[in-house]
């Protein structure tokens, strides 16, 4: 495998995420304090957190904490989870495990880069299929459909989306899924965001409960709100794939944090509560960032995303939407994701979009800047 370019988001982050007063951007829902987990903890789990020592762990994950993620699918078992190191570890290693050069892989645009990017690298041979916001941002299954060949192996998806928000539609995804279990072709469904869409009656069904070959990826940082465990998983009843997997993680983390899985289990257990918190809060400010964009309609263009704490309004100004985004974080300390950071090479990326999140607290003070930069302009 050659070098892998540039990753333009992170290195972006990199740069602001941490000096910037007002991270309006945040891919993450509102996080929560040790003791604040702890006290979500029942008598055995307090327990493991005391007794847990700070040596390895299994490569696969600690058995407990795997049955603990099985019990959030419908149909499978511990056996049926490989852990990792935060959710883009697993999808290396998924990547790794299901692409050799000449393969081809199909991918939905505008996208996290590293889901294009890998395939790319490996493979050397991927098809975007657009999502449109013309279209609600939907995929359409006659462009994934068209763009299938005999030496597909992969259609990587990621609902609700980052950076647009979407839900596909239910009968879309459970065709899609369809689709690639009648040709044999692995579904990679990156659903990190499950749990907080806006309407609930509008949640998919996991990948991996619906054939053998779908993975599904997941992490506790996103819809849960707790990046700072770094774990995540992938969930499959292809044990072949999972095994390949497990072999890359041995030249990476090779295990997890032992301390770091005794708290995932624990959230994990109290999940419907910490999801209902952060989907309610996701609401609230979606609420405010309605008002702030209603108020200035010569500026921006806002339709309310389906999930997830991302959305991809559309910026109206003159000055455009890279200098827009520069000048606010550089003037104002208001970080947002311009355009230019979901740049693909299969397809073209609308260019007067930005990344905006609604997931954390405190968005009030993040507003009253943005507005202050508009004022003055």
């Amino acid at each position: 495998m050659t070098l892998l370019p540039d990753f333009r988001l992170e290195t972006h982050f990199s740069r602001w995420e941490f000096k910037a007063r007002h991270h309006m951007t945040a891919s993450d829902a509102e996080t929560m304090t040790m003791a604040e987990l702890l006290a979500l903890a029942g008598p055995e789990d307090r327990e493991a957190w005391e007794r847990a020592s700070l040596g390895y762990t299994e490569t696969w994950g600690a058995p407990a904490l795997r049955e603990t993620i099985a019990s959030t699918y419908d149909t499978l078992s511990g056996a049926d989870i490989l852990t990792f190191a935060g959710a883009e570890e697993g999808l290396y290693c998924a990547m790794l495990a299901l692409l050799e050069p000449g393969d081809h892989a199909v991918v939905t645009v505008p996208n996290y880069q590293s889901m294009e990017t890998l395939p790319v690298t490996i493979a050397g041979n991927v098809t975007g299929v657009a999502l449109r916001p013309e279209n609600r941002w939907q995929p359409d299954l006659d462009d994934v459909r068209a763009a299938l060949r005999p030496e597909t192996k992969l259609v990587a998806v990621n609902f609700p989306n980052n950076p647009t928000g979407v839900v596909a539609d239910p009968d879309v995804f459970r065709g899609l899924a369809d689709l690639c279990a009648g040709r044999g072709i692995h579904l990679f469904s990156d659903e990190v965001y499950r749990g907080l869409e806006l309407d609930p009656a509008r949640r998919l069904p996991q990948a991996a409960d619906l054939y053998e070959r779908a993975l599904s990826l997941n992490v506790m940082s996103k819809a849960y709100g707790l990046p700072g465990l770094r774990i995540g998983w992938i969930a499959s009843r292809d044990h072949a794939l999972l095994s390949r997997m497990e072999k890359t993680k041995h030249y990476l983390s090779i295990c997890n944090s032992r301390p770091s899985e005794v708290l995932a289990g624990i959230a994990l257990k109290a999940r419907e509560g910490i999801l209902a918190r952060n989907r309610a809060l996701c609401a609230e400010n979606l609420e405010k960032l309605a008002a702030f964009f209603a108020a200035r309609p010569h500026l921006y263009e806002w339709a309310a995303p389906d999930g997830g704490c991302v959305a991809f309004p559309r910026y109206l100004g003159a000055d455009g939407v890279e200098e827009h985004c520069r000048r606010l974080v550089e003037e104002k300390g208001v970080l947002l994701l311009p355009a230019s950071l979901y740049v693909s090479d299969l397809l073209p990326v609308p260019a007067d979009r930005f990344r905006v999140g609604f997931g954390r607290r405190d968005i009030d003070a993040g507003l009253s800047a943005w507005a202050e930069f508009l004022d003055g302009n």
